[in-house]
C-alpha cells in the first residue's frame, strides 16, 4: 500500500464526492496477475458476495484494507458491531450502506513480495459466505420492510416462491419421469416452466431495482447541509433573509 496514493484516497472525501474510498486491485488488468490464483479467484467470489450483502454494487475488491473516511461517517458507525477480524474490510460497507453512505473504488496496483499472508481463503470463504448471508438477509429486511417499502418489496416474495415451486415441482416430476420412462405431459411441463421464468423474471427485477438504489449523495455534505439549513432558518426568523444551502 504505497503511500503516494494517500492524496487519490482523500481528495475523493474532501471535494464532498465520496463518504468512504476504498482500493481496487483489479482496475488493471495487468495489475492482478502477480496476486496467487487462490487469492485471485476468492476475491472474485468474495466480491459478488459482498455486492449481495452491502448493496454497494458498483464496487469489487471488497477485501482491501487500503481505505480512507470521512470523520462524521466515521462517529457514526457502530465498530463494537463489526467483525474485528479478516472480515473488517467487508463488513464495514454493511453500516456504511444503512447510512446511506456514498462508497467509490480507487485504482491501486495489487503488491506482492516474499511475506507470508496469515490468510488461508480456504479456511476463512465458508465463514466469509455465512457472513455475507446474514448481511444480506438484514440488508434487505431493513431496507425493503422496515425502512421502505416500495414494489420490490412484494416482488421479492413473490418471485422467490414461484422459483422456488418451479424448480422443486420440476424436478420432482422430471425424476419421476426418469425412474418409469414416461415423459411427463405438456402441461406438467408447463406448469414447471412457467412459475420459473416468471419468478425469474421477478428476481432479476429485484436487483435491477437494488442496482439502482446505490448511494449517490454523500452523508456528510448531506448532514452539512442540514446544518446550514437550521442556520439558515434561525437567520431567517432574525433578519427575513438569508442563504440557502
Amino acid at each position: 500500500m504505497g503511500p503516494d496514493l494517500i492524496p487519490d484516497f482523500i481528495a475523493p472525501i474532501v471535494t464532498g464526492e465520496a463518504d468512504y474510498t476504498k482500493g481496487n486491485r483489479f482496475f488493471d488488468l495487468e495489475s492482478p496477475q502477480s496476486m496467487p490464483p487462490v487469492r485471485l479467484a476468492g476475491n472474485a467470489l468474495l466480491s459478488f458476495m459482498a455486492k449481495l450483502s452491502s448493496g454497494y454494487w458498483n464496487i469489487f475488491d471488497p477485501t482491501n484494507g487500503y481505505t480512507a473516511i470521512h470523520r462524521d461517517v466515521a462517529a457514526r458507525l457502530p465498530f463494537s458491531k463489526i467483525s474485528q477480524r479478516y472480515f473488517f474490510e467487508s463488513d464495514m460497507l454493511f453500516p456504511l450502506y444503512t447510512l446511506r453512505a456514498v462508497v467509490i473504488d480507487i485504482p491501486m496496483e495489487s503488491k506482492y513480495g516474499d511475506e507470508i499472508s496469515n490468510l488461508r481463503i480456504s479456511r476463512v470463504v465458508g465463514e466469509f459466505m455465512a457472513k455475507h448471508v446474514m448481511n444480506f438477509i438484514k440488508r434487505i429486511f431493513n431496507n425493503y420492510y422496515l425502512r421502505d417499502m416500495s414494489l420490490a418489496s412484494f416482488e421479492l416474495p413473490i418471485g422467490i416462491a414461484m422459483l422456488s415451486f418451479g424448480v422443486i415441482f420440476g424436478g420432482f416430476h422430471w425424476l419421476k419421469s426418469s425412474s418409469v420412462g414416461i415423459l411427463s405431459s405438456p402441461g406438467t411441463v408447463m406448469l414447471s416452466a412457467l412459475p420459473i421464468i416468471l419468478g425469474l423474471q421477478l428476481v432479476l427485477a429485484i436487483i435491477g431495482h437494488d442496482v439502482s438504489s446505490v448511494p449517490t449523495r454523500p452523508f456528510h455534505r448531506t448532514k452539512k447541509c442540514r446544518v446550514s439549513m437550521e442556520m439558515n432558518d434561525v437567520e431567517n426568523s432574525a433578519v427575513g433573509d438569508g442563504k440557502k444551502c
